[in-house]
């Protein structure tokens, strides 16, 4: 009989990752993936999911690809019930669903017989939601009112099928067949040689709800010289049957505007997201490679003074939303409101830093309509004259000295502060270079001068000189003349000096 350990944290929690996208995670695997001591993770299990784990959990790799396994399965419940008893809380972190062609169930009754408490998250498996992300409904009123789960490729080990291909081929419902690719032509003349219809469509359906899906159309007799032709490759679903037929009217996901292209974004990690969401909402395969961390400056004593002494300063002056977060962190610190600055009139440069301060109850004298330092300079001289009135400006460390110039030269008394700094990013992703080089980006973005400067100090100036037809598209003028200065030819650079607007110049760039 099996025992049973009574500490509650010695236990394995398999966990489906889902299909690929990794928005399709469920809320109770985010939650263990935030607890787990120890993540066990599959080759299909997409990266991003990693980012739910602990900074310090330990993360182990056993992906399975054809022909090459990191780990036997014997090998990899054994590793999984060694963690447990360590007193860990273990994740076993496996692709789909662990129950549909997984083997979750041999890794749980290797647990049972171990006596390791274990739990089953399921996760969205392929053949649900690749079929939607191809247009292809499961079950259709009046064309498919069942669908089966296949595997396309069975143990090796067993001395017969255990497929009823009659059966199979008798059902007038919905067949989909797992990682059956390379069985494409047998499972094909299978289907025809026991009834199935040759003219039948079948649909093959490659990284699905991954923005490098493929899809390709055919009909029983025909799709595997088209998945020949096109060198089309694992891992992919066969679909079987009348739904695939719909796909023409119900393909949305591949018709995304930027479907497919693969762009990088340079920004700091902890900046990335609003544009990282708003390029995959519109199908982009996104690459993080952060060039820049943003860090406090190395003494707060300077901003801490200039806050002691807020009321002798007529402008409050921010550039950017992180000297807004900056100063908002000392002042909240020195246990201030908003209601301390009201003897301040506060301007701000772009419509991020105004929503900032905004969301922080603070409103904005005034915000220029255009989003650089030279049209806040001309904002402020409309207010009046400016000879003798102290300015505050809390912002990066070696920000342009423009702004600063020019208000000295109008007789102005400035007042520059560090409130943070941009310092270069030392976790950078190995293999960008390679892929830019073998043409497998589409487009590089650039939100500010230290994003530019520090992408070519990350991948250096030779291979910079020899970048391939890669798309560079920049924030504003002054990123995009840091850009030239390096030799990057800048091809996209929105009206509008924000994120939504660099953002629809790409889509506006891809669609012409």
């Amino acid at each position: 009989m099996a025992k049973t350990l009574k500490n509650n944290r010695a236990k394995v929690v398999l966990v489906g990752a889902g299909p690929g996208d990794p928005a399709l995670l469920t809320l109770k695997a985010v939650d263990y993936l935030q607890r787990a001591d120890v993540v066990v993770y599959d080759h299909l299990a997409n990266e991003r999911i990693l980012a739910h784990c602990q900074p310090d959990a330990e993360l182990i790799y056993v992906g399975k690809k054809a022909g090459t396994h990191t780990l036997p399965q014997n090998e990899i419940n054994d590793l999984l019930i060694e963690k447990a008893r360590e007193q860990r809380l273990t994740v076993r972190l496996k692709g789909g669903d662990p129950f549909i062609f997984g083997r979750g169930g041999e890794e749980v009754l290797a647990f049972y017989d171990a006596g390791i408490d274990f739990e089953v998250v399921p996760g969205i498996t392929a053949g649900i939601a690749a079929l939607s992300y191809a247009g292809i409904p499961a079950t259709q009123r009046g064309d498919a009112t069942s669908v089966s789960f296949i595997t396309g490729h069975e143990d090796p080990t067993k001395p017969e099928s255990g497929l009823n291909w009659p059966a199979i081929a008798g059902m007038q419902g919905t067949l989909i067949f797992y990682m059956g690719i390379k069985n494409l032509p047998v499972i094909c003349q299978n289907l025809m040689k026991h009834g199935k219809a040759p003219d039948t469509p079948v649909a093959l359906v490659r990284w699905g709800t991954l923005p490098r899906q493929q899809t390709i159309t055919g009909k029983l007799d025909t799709i595997a010289r088209l998945a020949q032709e096109k060198k089309f490759q694992a891992p992919a679903l066969i679909i079987v049957g009348e739904v695939v037929r719909y796909r023409e009217k119900m393909n949305w996901f591949e018709k995304k505007p930027l479907f497919g292209k693969r762009i990088v974004i340079t920004r700091a990690r902890a900046q990335n997201s609003e544009l990282d969401a708003q390029l995959r909402e519109l199908g982009a395969d996104v690459l993080q490679f952060p060039t820049i961390r943003i860090e406090p400056p190395h003494s707060r004593q300077a901003l801490d003074e200039a806050i002691d002494r807020i009321s002798g300063f007529d402008w409050l002056l921010f550039t950017s939303v992180n000297g807004v977060q900056f100063f908002l962190e000392r002042l909240k610190a020195k246990e201030h409101d908003c209601r301390y600055l009201h003897p301040v009139k506060i301007a701000a440069i772009g419509p991020a830093t105004g929503e900032r301060l905004r969301q922080n109850g603070i409103f904005p004298d005034l915000q220029p309509p255009k989003f650089v330092a030279e049209s806040l300079l001309e904002a402020i001289r409309r207010q009046g004259s400016i000879t003798g009135k102290r300015f505050l400006l809390p912002r990066a460390e070696e920000a342009r000295s423009i702004l600063v110039d020019e208000l000295s030269r109008a007789g102005a008394i400035v007042k520059e502060i560090t409130a943070y700094r941009t310092v270069v990013e030392t976790e950078q992703r190995k293999d960008l270079t390679e892929k830019i080089q073998k043409g497998e980006i589409d487009l590089i973005t650039f939100t500010s001068s230290s994003t530019v400067k520090n992408f070519v100090t990350l991948i250096g100036e030779r291979e910079m000189r020899n970048l391939p037809d890669v798309a560079i598209a920049c924030i504003g003028s002054i990123t995009k003349k840091t850009a030239e200065k390096f030799g990057l030819s800048c091809r996209l650079m929105p009206n509008e000096y924000t994120i939504p607007g660099l953002v629809k110049e790409i889509v506006d760039y891809y669609r012409k």
